[in-house]
């Protein structure tokens, strides 16, 4: 009894570091993401400027840069919900965080795709909240000049063929790669009930 009280004692530390650990790898990454998100969304407007349809390319007619507004989420779903999308990101990162302490503990894979995660959130939720401090130039049909611009910056154009991807930016990367990863832990965490019921059925 003695030595197994030791040893629980002693193991319980261990759990503790790699939870904080862990715990910490999520915010550096989170941070990278959010961080590598927000500056290359500056550099490219920058550099472009406000959207007006003009292309820099790296691969003629497969890859290159063009900043656009994207008012909505993913491909322009929900565009000018800017407070629902807003709270809907909140929420998900309120998500986000609670999986982490619930699941993080358990699997690394786990952290890294919540801090992708996180990390794409917040970078286009700064762009919603109009952190970004760009307002709209005269001209616009149904915008105030000089007002704030509640919209996501992106600024990496894809062709697939003819088709026009639409445009994207490193939050959005972050998220779908995320949601990615998350998707595959599902079919790589071995199920201890799901193994029991194919071992009873295959006798």
């Amino acid at each position: 009894m003695q030595t197994e009280s030791n040893q629980t004692s002693l193991s319980a530390p261990v759990s503790d570091c790699c939870r904080w650990g862990r715990f910490f790898l999520f915010l550096a990454i989170a941070a990278l993401v959010t961080g590598s998100d927000l500056g290359t969304k500056r550099f490219f407007f920058d550099r472009l400027g406000f959207p007006s349809g003009s292309v820099e390319w790296v691969i003629t007619d497969v890859f290159g840069f063009q900043t656009s507004l994207n008012p909505g989420a993913l491909w322009g779903v929900g565009a000018r919900q800017t407070t629902f999308l807003s709270a809907v990101s909140f929420a998900a990162l309120f998500g986000v965080l609670y999986w982490l302490y619930r699941e993080g503990g358990k699997s690394l894979l786990c952290v890294v795709s919540l801090a992708l995660i996180a990390g794409g959130i917040l970078g286009n939720l700064w762009d919603r909240l109009a952190l970004h401090g760009i307002v709209w130039p005269p001209g616009y049909v149904g915008h105030l000049a000089g007002t704030p611009v509640h919209a996501v910056r992106d600024w990496i154009l894809v062709m697939i063929g003819s088709y026009h991807w639409p445009n994207f930016n490193i939050a959005d990367a972050a998220l779908v790669g995320g949601v990615t990863l998350m998707i595959l832990r599902v079919f790589l965490t071995p199920n201890p009930e799901r193994e029991r019921e194919q071992r009873e059925v295959t006798g």
